[in-house]
């Protein structure tokens, strides 16, 4: 084959694949498409009542409290301390 022959089939051969590409994101589109409408005919709008429970008392008295927040502070003085 000449220079001319395989420019030519090479410029066929980019073309064929840029098309099918092109093609397929096209077909991926409609259909992606057409599923979202189909699905949204049958998803209610309306969101489902969920089942709420009241929040658990934390466990423990102020003495805890203190611990705890001693220990946040320490791990704070720590980071900082660091830097």
């Amino acid at each position: 084959m000449t220079q001319p022959d395989l420019m030519s089939e090479g410029i066929n051969l980019m073309l064929f694949g840029m098309g099918f590409v092109f093609v397929f994101l096209a077909l991926l589109v409609v259909s992606t498409t057409a599923m979202s409408k189909i699905v949204g005919r049958f998803d209610s709008n309306e969101p489902e009542p969920v089942a709420s429970r009241p929040a658990a008392a934390p466990q423990g008295g102020p003495a805890q409290d203190q611990k705890l927040l001693s220990i946040i502070n320490e791990a704070i003085r720590q980071h900082r301390e660091r830097k």
